[in-house]
């Protein structure tokens, strides 16, 4: 048994050694450093909440050496960041596109200085799809039995073999680490080096669940009686330039019942933008169809 132990000791040792060389300190923040990933040649992925200016950054390499760095684009929907530099000779992240299962044995990395750091544990679940608080769409939820210390957000969560699996990140969940799949950093990592940010449809409208009455429910023969009251309507946004109006009840967009704020933002993906949807909505006691624009939310918007 002991052998045993110490040859899984040394494996994961080596694991860290070897997924350590694309490790790095980003200084774009006050206090200890974030971690980074030299995801390919001359490109780190971060984590947003720990880049704290958009100029001024620099990375330390896994060798001590410091240089300047420039940021490519953010998206805070994915708490994602992405920096350029020039490191020749650097290693880059040996990377893992299948998912990570459910008890896998896992490790953690992180360079909140100039030494490499590691904790270990296992992924205690993987959901999803799931949708972020702030509307970004992940490939799944991937929660872990870790330790993300301060400094490993934008750190690699690696496997046995020393493979990324993922970007560790501390805000995405209140009270949990959760690691971002690789499939979703590849992702929004080629749209931020494409444009510095990442495209989001939206309305321009702010809703709250509401519960219809069972005689309006029947009168319209609706199949639920939960829909969304427009709370808030954004002055000359796409809702508004479309006609709908504060005090409008969403019931359905393109068919599709909602009943839940997320439903509506599941219909919004970044492919709708430009494109019209048809929006059934109760207005003076009676069911309408009104056409909508989808529009493209700029960065400042949160809905």
């Amino acid at each position: 048994m002991s052998a045993l132990l110490q040859s899984l000791s040394n494996d994961l040792a080596q694991a860290v050694e070897a997924a350590g060389q694309a490790v790095v300190a980003v200084h774009a923040r006050r206090r200890i450093p974030a971690s980074g990933v030299h995801w390919r040649p001359g490109v780190v992925v971060a984590t947003h909440h720990t880049i704290r200016r958009d100029d001024d950054i620099s990375v330390t390499l896994p060798d001590g050496t410091r240089v300047p760095a420039t940021l490519a684009g953010r998206d805070p929907s994915t708490d994602l960041a992405v920096l350029k530099l020039a490191a020749p000779g650097v290693a880059t992240a040996t990377l893992h596109d299948g998912m990570p299962k459910i008890g896998e044995l896992v490790l953690a990395l992180g360079r909140p200085g100039p030494s490499l750091t590691a904790s270990w544990g296992v992924v205690s679940s993987v959901d999803g799809p799931w949708r972020t608080w702030q509307g970004g769409d992940l490939d799944a939820l991937v929660r872990l039995d870790v330790a993300i210390y301060d400094g490993f957000s934008g750190g690699p969560l690696i496997n046995a073999a020393g493979a990324v699996l993922g970007i560790n990140s501390s805000a995405l969940a209140r009270g949990a680490g959760v690691a971002i799949p690789v499939r979703t950093v590849e992702r929004v990592v080629a749209e931020l080096l494409e444009r510095g940010t990442i495209r989001r449809a939206y309305l321009g409208i702010g809703m709250q669940p509401v519960r219809l009455p069972q005689s309006l429910v029947t009168k319209l023969k609706l199949t639920s009686d939960v829909a969304l009251l427009v709370v808030s309507l954004e002055s000359g946004g796409p809702a508004d330039q479309g006609g709908l109006l504060l005090g409008d009840v969403l019931l359905e967009i393109d068919g599709a019942a909602l009943s839940d704020p997320g439903d509506l933002l599941a219909h919004l993906g970044p492919d709708r933008i430009g494109q019209s949807v048809a929006t059934r909505v109760i207005r003076g006691g009676q069911a309408k169809t009104i056409t909508v624009t989808v529009g493209e939310r700029p960065r400042s918007r949160a809905a």
